[in-house]
């Protein structure tokens, strides 16, 4: 798209911008993500100076169905998911993950969405939305993450265990989110190792 209207910017600064973006879309009062997405991509035009169309603010959105797990995802959500139960927690509208869920190729224990608890993470509700509906205390659950920011800090906060996925990006240690200073219990470059090391 920006490339569409004459405009191109680093992997890094999009990042930066993204993750600017979607935090203000976010905030309270509660919007589907569809909304939150559209808005980013509004967002994108007023910095950027041109008007996005109506199908270019839909189109982040309706991309998510095309987005393909990382390499090693589904060989070790198989390998995990013979000792442990699996539940996702997810930045996400409930429809925009049935297209995903498949790709995952695992039955999950719950899906506990933004949607549902009508607010994104880093809100602790959605966290302990999560823990009710799984009927489990923190100090039985680890919850696996690749953001510090919407992940590990709220998860420390109410005392689960945490593993930070720290996956290479453009902006290392970050990626498209804002910056954090909570320190996992444990740093993984990717699921295969997390799978490995319990298997």
């Amino acid at each position: 798209m920006l490339l569409r209207h004459g405009k191109e910017i680093g992997d890094s600064q999009l990042l930066e911008w993204y993750g600017e973006f979607e935090a203000q879309g976010e905030e309270p009062p509660f919007r589907s993500y569809q909304e939150v997405l559209a808005g980013v991509v509004l967002a994108f035009g007023r910095r950027l100076g041109f008007t996005p169309s109506l199908e270019e603010q839909a189109s982040l959105a309706a991309s998510l169905k095309n987005w393909k797990p990382w390499f090693d995802t589904v060989a070790a959500l198989h390998q995990l998911r013979r000792k442990f139960k699996l539940a996702i927690l997810s930045n996400i509208d409930d429809d925009l993950f049935t297209s995903t869920c498949p790709k995952l190729q695992v039955p999950f224990e719950d899906v506990i969405t933004a949607q549902q608890a009508h607010c994104y993470k880093p809100c602790l509700d959605l966290f302990r939305l999560a823990l009710e509906r799984l009927g489990t205390s923190p100090d039985q659950v680890l919850h696996i993450a690749q953001s510090v920011y919407h992940d590990v800090a709220p998860a420390k906060s109410l005392g689960l265990a945490t593993v930070w996925v720290n996956r290479p990006s453009a902006r290392p240690g970050v990626g498209a989110v804002k910056t954090s200073a909570a320190k996992s219990d444990w740093e993984i470059p990717d699921l295969a190792t997390l799978a490995a090391a319990v298997d």
